[in-house]
């Protein structure tokens, strides 16, 4: 068989397509030849099953197409039993760059697996972008999955409010001085200022005071513009972003409560009845513009930090009052 390169595809002559395709699922049929992308010519150069493309040995080629990342995962897959086929020839207008069949499948059946998508370590990832699953390559050439979901963001937390509960503006916190206990025990809004003992004073953060009092729960000394004020004095920007998603959690019966210790914005529980009988929280959410981008370094670091706490990160699109949700995970395939 003759192997050519012509721009980016590499052209197998017959029967190129019997031999390639039919038995092992490469490359996309040209009659009885096989059209090739640089990174499965790639592969075959590397096993030896074709001996060059216009004269380009492995290393050759190798450099010449620079193919080098998606050549790393497209073996990793390999080796793991998966058939899987450049996106370019799945045309279904995916922004991945491979399409892989579930084992046992190849591009002869209608599954899929995965929809992939290759980056390096120092590379960015928009958050618009997070809608297939990501292989990580890092500078050892280590390979990280993680797995993109759309996560179901309910609850059963609604609790009947209040009315117009004093509270006093103090610094960057709102404290009720007189709140009903249900309040807290039951809704989980605030901190008792007195540890646990719900019978008291409550401190509530800016986002927890802003949202009761659009719901005239809480009134304070100043009016509603003044915690929000406030809140864009000590958070700028990022106060309307993690006001908008608190308040959704909110109306999806979640309850909302500060991720610091997780270095997110957000934990959530979907089920209190109480807040002196708490189970365990879900999600750790992370609140970012929809035009952010991440460093995959840290989509790794949030996923393994909350897999070791037992959550699952979620991360908050924030354009304008509109919220997308999407989570990641750990993928083995």
């Amino acid at each position: 068989m003759n192997a050519a390169l012509d721009g980016d595809v590499v052209h197998l002559s017959a029967p190129g397509r019997q031999r390639f395709y039919d038995n092992r699922g490469y490359g996309h049929p040209d009659g009885d030849a096989l059209d090739l992308a640089p990174v499965e010519a790639a592969h075959l150069l590397f096993r030896g099953d074709i001996e060059s493309v216009d004269g380009m040995d492995f290393r050759s080629f190798l450099a010449t197409t620079d193919c080098t990342l998606d050549f790393l995962v497209y073996k990793d897959l390999r080796d793991r039993g998966f058939y899987l086929s450049p996106a370019r020839w799945y045309d279904d207008g995916l922004s991945a760059d491979f399409v892989v069949y579930p084992r046992g499948d190849g591009p002869w059946d209608d599954g899929i697996e995965y929809r992939m998508r290759v980056v390096g370590e120092r590379e960015r990832v928009a958050a618009s972008s997070l809608d297939q699953t990501l292989a990580v390559v890092d500078e050892e050439s280590e390979i990280t999955y993680l797995g993109v979901d759309d996560p179901d963001i309910t609850g059963s937390s609604d609790t009947d409010l209040p009315s117009d509960v004093y509270g006093a503006l103090l610094a960057d916190r709102v404290v009720l001085w007189d709140p009903p206990a249900d309040l807290y025990r039951q809704a989980f809004y605030g901190r008792p200022l007195d540890g646990r003992e719900a019978d008291g004073p409550l401190q509530c953060s800016l986002l927890e005071a802003a949202y009761l009092a659009e719901r005239g729960a809480v009134s304070v000394d100043a009016e509603h513009a003044g915690i929000v004020e406030r809140g864009r004095q000590v958070e700028g920007d990022r106060f309307d972003r993690r006001l908008a998603v608190y308040r959704e959690l909110r109306e999806r019966d979640v309850v909302p409560k500060t991720g610091f210790k997780f270095g997110s914005d957000f934990r959530t529980y979907a089920d209190v009845e109480s807040a002196d009988d708490l189970g365990h929280s879900e999600f750790l959410v992370r609140v970012v513009g929809c035009d952010h981008e991440f460093a995959p370094r840290d989509l790794a670091l949030d996923v393994r930090l909350a897999h070791g706490v037992r959550k699952t990160i979620v991360f908050a699109l924030v354009d304008g009052s509109e919220v997308e949700w999407v989570s990641l995970s750990r993928l083995t395939p």
